[in-house]
């Protein structure tokens, strides 16, 4: 008989095709709103977040800056989002423009229609389970939470 407690295979292939998926689904949501799932992501933060620090932006996220930077630019270009001089100079501060704000409240509504879908397709119980152990291994995972202090 077969050991069914130790993982088999690779975690972070299986994650990976997890995290595909459901981009997919979501972005055939979002389509109508002229958004990719990290697009709606990032907008959705400067939105709710106010204007930020980039670098506050980036650990929000938990991007590294030349992520954030990259997945910026396209909002920029479009008009919904505007990156402006910080109060030192050599900081950036990142801000929705209105036509951003309007966009994300379009998006919203297309994100909603594609989380009730899946939860459908999985099941709310699904769903929650997963929600609760994602948490967990975020938590566990995270180097914020394990680098030690100075106190």
């Amino acid at each position: 008989m077969a050991n069914t407690t130790l993982p088999r295979g690779c975690t972070n292939l299986k994650l990976r095709q997890a995290a595909r998926l459901a981009s997919r689904h979501y972005e055939g949501f979002l389509r109508e709103a002229g958004l990719k799932i990290t697009q709606y992501s990032l907008l959705s933060h400067v939105v709710s977040l106010g204007p930020r620090r980039a670098g506050e932006l980036a650990a929000a996220m938990q991007l590294d800056a030349s992520t954030l930077t990259r997945n910026l630019q396209p909002l920029v270009d479009a008009g919904w989002v505007q990156v402006r001089a910080g109060a030192d100079g050599r900081s950036r501060i990142v801000e929705a423009t209105a036509a951003g704000a309007a966009l994300r409240g379009q998006a919203q509504r297309a994100w909603k229609r594609a989380q009730l879908a899946l939860n459908a397709r999985l099941g709310n119980e699904r769903v929650v389970a997963l929600h609760r152990l994602l948490d967990e291994c975020i938590a566990i995972l995270d180097p914020q939470d394990t680098e030690p202090t100075d106190e």
